[in-house]
């Protein structure tokens, strides 16, 4: 009996780690042309790649800050996160009860990045989010769908989405619940596309970003969701821990962290 006491401990403690992370879907790699891009004719190729089903939830991320103290509220360094990290808190480690099962929000592009890297995960790129969001619940592919569009669209509208249950909406094709409608995701090239730029002598990106400007350079001027994404994404920063902003964790086909 004493032999079996450390495997039983390992087994445990699998099972606590297992607890803590978010079962994986399968997305089948392909080629899609993105919004933005040096070339609005040319294809981007999309690797096969696993994505969480639903984003990282407020207990799921309560239980990575206990394990990783120096992700508190109270502990975080400013260059990481502002003042905004983990706001709904009642402090470092009391979430309250109604939020347990929400998508975690409040949280930084590092802290999001350091939750992936302890499962053994990481941020989708901005390709792998886009790829895997354009799926409706029938096909990989629906931007032409103008009902999927208005849907998207009119998911944004809504206010305090960031206070409903994870899997609450609609699964798609992929098997991914929510890639709207409930918060916006980190990804982890957000910023890579359109350059708001931290250059004074610029003083024309933000307004070409957001004016009709913004559309010069894509490839399908109807997506109206799509150019929202890339403006907001455009307009943040790494350390920014906003009200309607979660994400959740992607991997390569390898095995990962997972039940």
């Amino acid at each position: 009996m004493r032999n079996l006491l450390p495997l039983l401990f390992m087994l445990l403690i699998g099972q606590m780690l297992f607890a803590q992370t978010t079962k994986m879907a399968r997305v089948e790699g392909g080629r899609y042309l993105p919004l933005y891009g040096s070339d609005k004719s040319v294809l981007v190729e999309v690797a096969t790649f696993q994505m969480d089903k639903n984003q990282v939830t407020h207990e799921q991320f309560l239980a990575f800050v206990k394990k990783h103290p120096g992700w508190m509220r109270s502990e975080v360094k400013p260059l990481f996160a502002d003042e905004r990290y983990l706001a709904l808190w009642e402090n470092d480690t009391v979430v309250p009860e109604h939020l347990l099962d929400r998508p975690v929000n409040n949280v930084s592009w590092f802290a999001a990045k350091a939750y992936c890297a302890c499962y053994g995960k990481r941020l989708p790129t901005l390709d792998e989010w886009e790829y895997a969001a354009m799926a409706n619940e029938y096909k990989p592919d629906a931007r032409k769908d103008s009902l999927f569009n208005a849907f998207i669209v009119r998911t944004y509208e809504k206010p305090k989405t960031y206070l409903f249950p994870v899997q609450s909406g609609y699964r798609n094709y992929w098997g991914l619940y929510d890639m709207h409608g409930l918060v916006w995701e980190w990804v982890d090239d957000f910023n890579s596309v359109i350059i708001t730029g931290e250059s004074r002598s610029d003083r024309s990106t933000d307004q070409g970003l957001f004016c009709a400007a913004g559309s010069v350079g894509a490839s399908d001027l109807m997506d109206y969701a799509a150019f929202m994404r890339y403006a907001f994404r455009s307009s943040i920063k790494a350390r920014f821990s906003l009200t309607n902003t979660g994400f959740r964790c992607a991997g390569d086909i390898e095995p990962t962290i997972q039940p």
